[in-house]
């Protein structure tokens, strides 16, 4: 196992009915900013929820945060931030109102002339803005850890970035707002909860016996219980289950002393820029061609996962592998989720071309694990996606 330091500051306030402590946790002089997507909150009840749980807090919200957070429209929170004198923010929604969120509160701490810059110089915060959120969509985990991706549509471009001071102080995870999350959502949170514990699971043996179990384990209930909350939503204990898998599933716990691969997501969120595709089915799109591509180098794991997860017992290690592989793409068609490019558009011709030239121009020149994915093999991998 790898040595490593890990700390994650974020307070989980779970259960039933627990939007109303909210009034625990924000300070008493506070001038809030609440940030929020589309309105779905007004629909659910969470919204009200917020406002009565904050009466007595000076409150301004700014809604319209996109389901990819886009620059623009937080440039324009930004300058409310600002003109307001805002000190605490709170996210109310799901991983892009978060992630929004999180890089509001770097930005309004930044000192240089174009936040954007933080994200294209993978720069990673030491300073920010305090800021909670009320979690509506389990899916990225966004709510337990320090992350963010955000999209530029002027430039189709779509960049992660992280750093200390990006944890959320508190996250408040009721399992009750499931019951009004449409069908596609809940189908895109398991697939990308389910696709952020493999791009830290498979990758090749490094002695992390517990995290391998751990992330076996999440992964196991999102198979058991994902199709449950998908056809009831109303299923408190497997939508209670789903929620604290996905948070579970990327707060940092399962990559500790273990290599993580994440190549699947930097080539899903080129798809995502430019295409528009939901973030989760652009995993589901790549993962695939992506475990054939890199066979030899994660076979191991790749049978291991086989074996304790879908409970393949018989064959070599290469064709458990191979079943492995074949069992994740069935339960991605299980859920509903296309895996291949061409299902989604039919404009994809020269796509893993223009992929290759962005990694390279980006200086992207070494993915994965290994850091041996070159843009070069991404490009082929994203051919065999199409």
């Amino acid at each position: 196992m790898n040595n490593f330091e890990y700390k994650n500051p974020t307070k989980i306030i779970f259960g039933k009915d627990t939007i109303g402590k909210l009034t625990n946790e924000i300070p008493a002089d506070a001038k809030v900013l609440m940030l929020y997507g589309g309105g779905s909150i007004k629909k659910n009840g969470v919204y009200e929820q917020v406002k009565t749980a904050l009466a007595k807090t000076d409150l301004i919200e700014f809604g319209g945060i996109p389901a990819n957070p886009e620059y623009a429209v937080l440039m324009d929170a930004l300058k409310v931030i600002k003109e307001e004198k805002i000190t605490y923010l709170l996210a109310v929604g799901g991983g892009s109102v978060i992630d929004g969120t999180k890089f509001l509160a770097a930005a309004a701490e930044y000192e240089g002339a174009e936040p954007w810059e933080m994200l294209k110089n993978k720069e990673r915060p030491t300073k920010g803005m305090p800021f909670g959120t009320v979690l509506t969509l389990p899916a990225t985990g966004s709510e337990m850890n320090s992350g963010l991706v955000i999209t530029r549509e002027e430039t189709k471009e779509k960049l992660a970035m992280g750093g200390p001071a990006l944890f959320p102080t508190f996250s408040i995870l009721d399992p009750l707002v499931i019951t009004s999350i449409p069908e596609r959502q809940l189908v895109n949170g398991v697939t990308d909860a389910f696709t952020h514990v493999l791009e830290q699971y498979m990758t090749y043996p490094a002695g992390g016996l517990l995290q391998d179990r751990f992330a076996e384990s999440i992964l196991q209930t999102l198979i058991e219980v994902g199709p449950k909350v998908i056809k009831d939503p109303t299923d408190y204990e497997a939508g209670a289950n789903f929620m604290w898998s996905c948070t579970m599933a990327l707060n940092g716990l399962i990559q500790q002393g273990v290599p993580g691969d994440w190549a699947i997501h930097m080539m899903g969120h080129e798809l995502t820029a430019l295409f528009g595709i939901d973030h989760a089915r652009t995993l589901a799109v790549v993962a695939p061609s992506h475990y054939k591509y890199n066979f030899e180098a994660k076979k191991e794991k790749l049978a291991q996962y086989a074996e304790r997860v879908w409970n393949v017992t018989e064959g070599s290690i290469d064709d458990k592998a191979y079943a492995g592989i074949e069992k994740t793409e069935a339960f991605f068609h299980q859920l509903g989720i296309k895996t291949k490019l061409s299902e989604y558009t039919d404009k994809f011709e020269g796509t893993a071309e223009e992929i290759a030239k962005r990694f390279t121009d980006r200086g992207w020149l070494g993915l994965g694990e290994r850091q041996a994915l070159t843009p070069q093999d991404a490009e082929k991998i994203v051919k065999m996606a199409y």
